[in-house]
């Protein structure tokens, strides 16, 4: 069996779908399943590399537009590969990758992986109608990561019958923790309630909202936003305005090495997006797998499965600043419901989020539609 995942780029290049990539390339050829990737660089240079056993196909970028990358080498280089995989594992929304499988007419089986519907980019949607159509006709199995976003998905109406659930599953190797770094975490924010918070900084992740509600929190509390994005000066705005500097952080990019630490240090993490684009929250996943309590927001995707309000967490309106304090202090001072949170949150990751859990639902999926032909 021979895999292609096509997607819109890989790591380095960060990104929730990259990730996702990322987990699943590594995991099957750890178990010896031949797996390859094609996708976009973020630069005009074509870059071939080979990891172990595996490829990672890095195409020429002429630059962005809403997000996405343009790479007609993409599809040079997909038409002159196809016929060497036996599967491909399409990841959406990559409407570059969506033309090349249109044009491939690939022969062998084609899975087609839904992150996310596109959202805020709607208009853009009704031109690729049709390839998005032809695409979910075409594929052999649907792959969604939680039956709450299918339900409510407007592109996956009448597509039920060939989707399949599978959650993400992350590697929690790459989460180490460094016990001096997590020391000098808690001392730098003085032994306060840390409420931590990640992603990039955009305007489904509803950071503005989390710091309005930080103004309700006492100052035993620190809150810790890490992460990059457009929105920065905005948010260093409203923190300054709000007279929030000794209680709001934005710490910028973390680094990988120091991911796990900050999850280690923390003792709530927060996901307060607004937006349906905010698809599951695999740092959710993440803070999970540290025992990390959780409070998010009532939007209609995988975020309130991934957070079972009342036994992993609390969750909220979403844009309600109010109930976003009211939820952290209500975790934070009840120490019998912060521990039943905490040990929920190990047991629901270990049944649900992990890397091996995820391989082996694709592989068990692969070897099934294989068998069909």
């Amino acid at each position: 069996m021979k895999v292609l995942q096509l997607g819109k780029s890989y790591p380095p290049i960060k990104g929730g779908i990259e990730t996702a990539i990322l987990n699943i390339t590594e995991g099957l050829n750890a178990c010896n399943i031949r797996c390859d990737v094609l996708g976009s660089n973020d630069e005009n240079t074509y870059h071939e590399q080979t990891i172990g056993q595996y490829k990672i196909y890095r195409t020429k970028s002429l630059g962005k537009i809403f997000s996405l990358s343009i790479s007609p080498q993409l599809i040079n280089k997909y038409l002159r590969i196809k016929d060497n995989y036996d599967i491909v594992h399409v990841h959406f929304p990559d409407p570059l990758a969506v033309a090349a499988v249109f044009l491939a007419r690939p022969k062998g089986i084609v899975v087609v992986h839904w992150h996310s519907d596109i959202i805020r980019q709607r208009h853009l949607a009704k031109p690729l109608q049709f390839l998005i159509n032809w695409l979910l006709n075409r594929a052999d199995a649907i792959i969604a990561s939680s039956e709450a976003y299918v339900r409510t998905s407007e592109y996956l109406r009448g597509f039920f019958n060939k989707t399949v659930i599978i959650p993400y599953g992350i590697r929690t190797s790459e989460l180490t923790v460094n016990e001096d770094t997590v020391a000098a975490i808690r001392h730098l924010y003085k032994g306060k309630i840390i409420i931590y918070s990640l992603g990039r900084l955009v305007y489904y992740k509803g950071f503005d909202h989390l710091i309005e509600a930080a103004r309700s929190l006492s100052n035993d509390y620190a809150v810790v936003i890490g992460g990059d994005g457009p929105l920065l000066n905005r948010l260093r705005k409203s923190i300054d305005i709000n007279r929030l500097a000794d209680k709001v952080f934005l710490h910028g990019h973390i680094n990988n090495t120091d991911m796990g630490s900050y999850y280690e240090a923390c003792d709530i993490f927060c996901l307060p997006s607004t937006e349906r684009s905010e698809a599951f929250g695999i740092a959710l996943v993440e803070a999970m797998s540290f025992g990390k309590p959780l409070v998010t927001t009532n939007i209609p995707t995988g975020v309130s499965w991934v957070n079972q309000d009342g036994l992993t967490g609390l969750v909220v309106n979403p844009g309600n600043a109010g109930q976003l304090a009211e939820a952290i202090q209500t975790i934070s001072t009840d120490e019998r419901l912060y521990h039943f949170f905490s040990g929920n949150c190990r047991k629901r990751y270990q049944s649900f989020f992990s890397q091996d859990k995820m391989i082996d639902t694709i592989v068990s999926l692969y070897v099934e539609l294989l068998a069909r032909q």
